[in-house]
């Protein structure tokens, strides 16, 4: 098996990544920044993990944004250590 260094989601599953999302930005942002009805319309993690895990365009969506917020993330940790 290839190690997948480059690939921040890799050993994550998906319920992870779209809890975090969830945490981080809330039903109403996550559903403006991916507009797809399992955001907009009555969400659950449930309900969104069978839309995405069905829809393979919409897991990439989902997992690119979970790399902007490691990345965002990593910016304020590193601007919260700097004097």
């Amino acid at each position: 098996m290839t190690k997948q260094a480059n690939n921040p989601g890799h050993g994550l599953t998906l319920e992870k990544m779209l809890t975090d999302l969830v945490a981080f930005y809330g039903w109403p942002n996550l559903g403006e920044r991916i507009p797809i009805r399992c955001f907009q319309a009555d969400p659950t993690i449930k309900s969104s993990l069978t839309f995405l895990r069905r829809t393979p365009w919409a897991r990439e969506k989902v997992e690119g944004l979970y790399g902007k917020y490691l990345r965002d993330m990593a910016k304020q940790i590193s601007a919260a250590g700097e004097p």
